[in-house]
C-alpha cells in the first residue's frame, strides 16, 4: 500500500547522494508530443514520420513516435535490443503475429526478433515507442540494408532540423 499524502508541497527527501544526482544526472524533463515545439515530425519512408522524443548513447537507447499515415508497411526489420511500444492511435500487426494492438495496447518485443510491421486501419496508426539497441533492416529477399541504433536516429532528427532551419532541442539527448 502506498502511504497516503496530502502534503501538495515539495518534500525534502534527504537522499544521501542527492549533490551527486544534481551534478551528473541530466535530470527530469517534459517533451511536448501534441506540438512540433520540442520534436518535429521527421519523414520515415514515403508514408510515415517518426516524432524523436530521446537519446541516450551511453545505453544505445530512443524513444519515438512512429506515425504510418494510412494503410502500409514498415519493412522486415530485426532487434538487437528490447522494443517497448503503445498503440496511441489506429492499430498495428505484426506478419508473423495472429493479434492486432489497438489504442493502449502494450506492443513487447525481444532481442532476436524480426517481424514486418503493418497497419491496414485507414487512419495508419501511431506507436510510442521506447527502444534499446540496434534495428537491423532487410529487404524483401532477408538480405540486410542498414542499422538504425541511437546514432542513426540522432542523425536522422539533427539532418532534418539543420535541412530545415528547425532548432536541436538539447532536452532529447538523455
Amino acid at each position: 500500500m502506498v502511504p497516503p499524502s496530502t502534503k501538495a508541497e515539495i518534500v525534502d527527501v534527504g537522499f544521501a547522494h542527492k549533490a551527486l544526482v544534481e551534478r551528473l544526472s541530466p535530470g527530469g524533463r517534459y517533451i511536448d508530443v501534441q506540438s512540433d515545439i520540442d520534436s518535429p515530425w521527421v519523414p520515415f519512408g514515403p508514408t510515415a514520420m517518426i516524432k524523436h522524443l530521446a537519446f541516450d548513447v551511453r545505453s544505445n537507447t530512443f524513444s519515438n513516435v512512429l506515425w504510418v499515415k494510412e494503410p502500409g508497411v514498415i519493412g522486415t526489420h530485426l532487434h538487437r535490443g528490447t522494443i517497448v511500444m503503445v498503440c496511441l492511435h489506429g492499430s498495428v500487426k505484426y506478419l508473423e503475429y495472429d493479434w492486432v494492438a489497438s489504442p493502449g495496447g502494450l506492443i513487447l518485443e525481444t532481442p532476436g526478433e524480426s517481424h514486418t510491421l503493418m497497419t491496414d486501419h485507414p487512419e495508419g496508426v501511431k506507436l510510442f515507442g521506447w527502444m534499446q539497441g540496434p534495428i537491423e533492416f532487410h529487404d524483401e529477399w532477408g538480405k540486410f540494408v542498414f542499422t538504425a541504433d541511437v546514432w542513426w536516429f540522432i542523425h536522422h532528427y539533427e539532418s532534418h532540423c539543420r535541412d530545415n532551419n528547425i532548432p536541436i532541442n538539447q532536452k532529447l539527448y538523455l
